[in-house]
């Protein structure tokens, strides 16, 4: 199991300049995007100064070892109540990820409306845990391999199968409970974002294997390559639910949108991402 914080904390080396390390335990085929692109968010978190990030746009230009890496801030615009920043992460002389991120203070003038109501669906204390979805299953059924990135998560799936492969295309959403561990929130609202930021990324990818999951086996996996993110508000919540739909897939791309609610029901995060197909033996980015 993972540590958010400490897998994401970045080091000072000079002005602007930030090391980290990648850890394999946020590993699916390989680190995970969302992940990696939270190391970045937290360097431009340390430079800029601003209360809480507004909005990362990010490029996945590599795949990242497990090892060192390093990130690049460069401050592009300073306004009153926000700072605009790029930020690179390169492991050696290979590029990872470039991203451009706002930090925001709170302002003085301040428009309210909220009409993005949660899903009606049942809470995390009434759906069944992953973990014991899988140790519930019949005899003879294998289950699901395990990926060391979801041991950092208490895992409530709105949606289980037993029995795999489905008999045809199903719809290409998901919707999961998650609850981060060994620790469940954050006070530093620069780390606290990176546990909304990582279910926008992760989550694109099992909404569109939906409608092709009764190919078996598959032929294809899409790696994210671009990922935009929106941070509506901060949230003490512990348990996020997320919702996660791939409208569609053509032409060698496939695209999914996701929101991310707080326990309370309040719409917290929400984003879209860009995914390119590769054969199903591909694991990496």
């Amino acid at each position: 199991m993972g540590d958010l914080a400490l897998d994401t904390r970045v080091e000072e080396l000079y002005e602007g300049r930030y090391r980290a390390r990648i850890s394999p335990d946020w590993k699916i085929w390989g680190p995970n995007g969302g992940y990696v692109a939270s190391i970045a968010l937290r360097a431009v978190g340390a430079t800029v100064g601003r209360a809480r990030p507004a909005t990362i746009v990010a490029q996945f230009l590599g795949v990242a070892d497990y090892d060192a890496v390093e990130a690049s801030v460069e401050i592009l615009r300073t306004a009153r109540f926000a700072t605009a920043a790029r930020v690179g992460l390169r492991q050696g002389d290979r590029p990872i990820l470039e991203a451009l991120v706002w930090g925001v203070d709170p302002g003085d003038m301040m428009l309210e409306h909220d009409v993005a109501p949660p899903p009606e669906v049942p809470g995390p204390d009434d759906v069944p845990s992953r973990a014991d979805r899988i140790e519930a299953l019949p005899a003879g059924e294998p289950g699901p391999p395990h990926v060391p990135f979801f041991d950092n998560f208490d895992q409530h799936p709105l949606q289980w199968r037993d029995s795999w492969p489905p008999e045809g295309p199903e719809e290409p959403l998901t919707r999961q409970w998650l609850r981060y561990r060994p620790t469940a929130r954050f006070d530093d609202p620069w780390l606290d974002a990176c546990r909304l930021l990582i279910p926008v990324d992760t989550f694109g990818w099992p909404a569109a294997s939906q409608a092709h999951a009764w190919i078996d086996p598959p032929e294809a996996v899409a790696v994210t390559v671009d990922l935009k993110v929106s941070f509506h508000r901060p949230t003490a919540e512990e348990w996020l639910l997320v919702e996660a739909v791939s409208p569609i897939a053509t032409g060698g791309l496939a695209t999914a949108d996701a929101q991310v609610w707080d326990g309370a029901g309040r719409l917290v995060a929400s984003g879209c991402q860009t995914m390119l197909c590769r054969p199903a033996f591909y694991a990496g980015g």
